[in-house]
């Protein structure tokens, strides 16, 4: 039987890296109705990573239709649609009949690897950071600190559509003819769901993509300039929730108002409400994402840290200081997959049923090692292993090194920003795991809070959208409803001062054998790399020159 149509009810639809979900939400933050499917990942050559547009919109729309039946309602009973995706995730398509020119291209794709080094390399771009560091010297302007060490990077939207813009072409005749479109997921979803009559992007996967200036929050001409980047063909930038759209009926049929329109990690800093600067952010999904709201402050920095923007709606814009590890459920789901448990489940209780590793390491690099280390062409690997080492040891070696990377990127914002930090916030699947959040609390000596739900970027879109629509009144009515399952305090120094300093201790000797996996991939034999007149000695500098720049980084889910 149908709900009353008196009743609000939020339908959060959040698209990632490997699964799409949409939860209904009633007016007290709890979740009535789920469906998901799962996202797959094409591999057609080695460092392509690609996800068909027409599946992935077919998945999406599924997923919606089911949580709605689910829940018992009929479409025209929901009173808002959030929308949550990964970023930095592209498409193209043909203005004139919506077909795409090729596959989703990926955050994780590093088929444009070779142009990210031979421009990070060039006298040009070297010039840009010389200039820009000039410039700071004489306006002491963060814009311009930034730029200093600007560094561009796989992740980030910006060579990969270069690579698209050369190599396809039937979207080089689009672009010539000024009937071609790009969007990130966002944008293609929003296109799909109002019939074309929408090419949007909001701000917050905007600011991601490389090439739009969070400090003048406008498409940064002097990038598409160099890079060759159309603007025609770039989506309009909105505001991250309002009256944005209306879904056209005959994709589920009922016109169902589309309130809020958000990237995965801001999505997940407001649904972790997370709205003081003193609150920190940790989702660890498929990576783990370190997010700050920095209010209405761009951040510069020298450690490989970077200004994006969380959210805008009307006059309210704020921003995001972000440090990213690429590796976090995918190095879970390996050793599931080479048989050191059979459910990811287990690894806890075998991690503490350990004791210790054994003095083995495991470096967490299947994507090489993002900030504050800066090498993408670190090993992954396990060091110091020995007769007496049991599967127990390499699973407690593995999860501690995921809290370790945490611990390196929280250590990199404490010393880049002033503010004092009294609490962590984590969701994403891999914060289900006690012994990782209690590591995590032991080492940062702050409390680590877990939430009821782990999806904070569905939860997230759905309180941007409840807002817009006018189910909540603020962001104080919001924190409200938060429920915390458990909290993780740092063990008492009286109590657990031996077990801090072992933690401590560990993990000096995985920074130890973090250096040993530094630089192991020749650059000629990197996934996706192309041939470089780069020697291998400005490669290696390159690799671990931190970039400000806003960048591209992608799903946590």
């Amino acid at each position: 039987m149908a709900a009353p149509a008196a009743t609000p009810f939020i339908a959060s639809l959040d698209v990632g890296t490997t699964s799409i979900r949409c939860h209904i939400i009633d007016r007290t933050g709890s979740v009535v109705a789920t469906a998901t499917d799962s996202v797959k990942l094409l591999y057609p050559k080695r460092g392509y990573v690609e996800i068909d547009p027409e599946v992935l919109w077919q998945s999406s729309k599924k997923v919606v239709a089911e949580a709605i039946q689910r829940a018992g309602l009929r479409p025209d009973q929901v009173t808002a649609l959030g929308v949550s995706t990964q970023r930095s995730t592209f498409v193209t398509w043909d203005r004139r009949t919506g077909k795409p020119f090729h596959n989703f291209i990926t955050w994780k794709d590093v088929r444009a690897d070779g142009l990210v080094r031979q421009w990070n390399n060039s006298l040009t771009w070297r010039g840009m950071r010389l200039g820009a560091r000039c410039l700071y010297a004489v306006t002491g302007s963060k814009r311009f600190l930034a730029g200093s060490v600007l560094k561009l990077m796989n992740t980030q939207v910006t060579c990969r559509f270069s690579w698209a813009l050369t190599n396809v072409p039937a979207l080089k005749d689009a672009v010539a003819n000024r009937q071609a479109a790009f969007g990130t997921v966002d944008t293609w979803l929003m296109y799909k769901m109002t019939a074309g009559r929408c090419h949007v992007t909001d701000v917050s996967s905007a600011s991601a993509t490389g090439f739009y200036d969070p400090f003048t929050m406008s498409w940064a001409s002097w990038a598409l300039g160099i890079f060759g980047i159309p603007e025609h063909a770039l989506p309009a930038v909105g505001d991250s929730a309002g009256p944005l759209a209306e879904s056209d009926p005959s994709v589920w049929g009922a016109a169902i108002p589309i309130r809020s329109l958000v990237a995965d990690q801001s999505a997940a800093v407001y649904g972790a409400c997370c709205f003081q600067p003193e609150l920190i952010k940790v989702t660890m999904g498929t990576g783990t994402f370190v997010n700050i709201n920095t209010a209405g402050k761009t951040h510069a920095s020298v450690k490989g840290l970077y200004p994006v923007v969380g959210w805008r709606v009307k006059d309210d814009l704020v921003y995001l200081v972000e440090g990213a590890s690429s590796d976090t459920a995918n190095i879970v789901n390996w050793g599931q997959s080479m048989g050191l448990y059979a459910d990811p489940s287990e690894s806890s209780g075998m991690a503490e049923a350990a004791g210790d590793s054994d003095g083995i390491c495991f470096v967490p690099a299947f994507s090489g090692l993002q900030a504050p280390v800066n090498d993408y062409q670190a090993a992954a690997g396990f060091l110091g292993i020995k007769p007496t080492a049991r599967k127990e040891h390499m699973v407690r070696a593995m999860l501690e090194s995921l809290a370790y990377r945490v611990v390196q990127l929280l250590r990199a914002v404490d010393e880049e920003t002033s503010c004092t930090y009294t609490r962590i916030r984590v969701d994403g699947g891999v914060s289900r795991n006690d012994f990782v959040c209690q590591l995590l609390a032991d080492l940062s000596r702050l409390p680590v809070e877990r939430a009821t739900s782990a999806e904070m970027s569905a939860m997230g879109a759905a309180y941007l959208a409840g807002v817009a629509a006018g189910v909540w009144r603020d962001q104080a009515e919001v924190a409200a409803l938060r429920r915390v399952e458990r909290v993780f305090e740092p063990r008492a120094l009286d109590v657990g001062d031996d077990a801090r300093d072992d933690a401590r201790a560990a993990m000096a000797l995985w920074e130890r054998a973090v250096g040993r996996f530094l630089d192991w991939y020749p650059v000629d034999e990197a996934a996706g790399a192309s041939p470089s007149s780069s020697s291998r000695s400005s490669s290696r500098s390159s690799s671990r020159t931190p970039s400000a720049a806003s960048k591209g980084a992608g799903d946590a889910s």
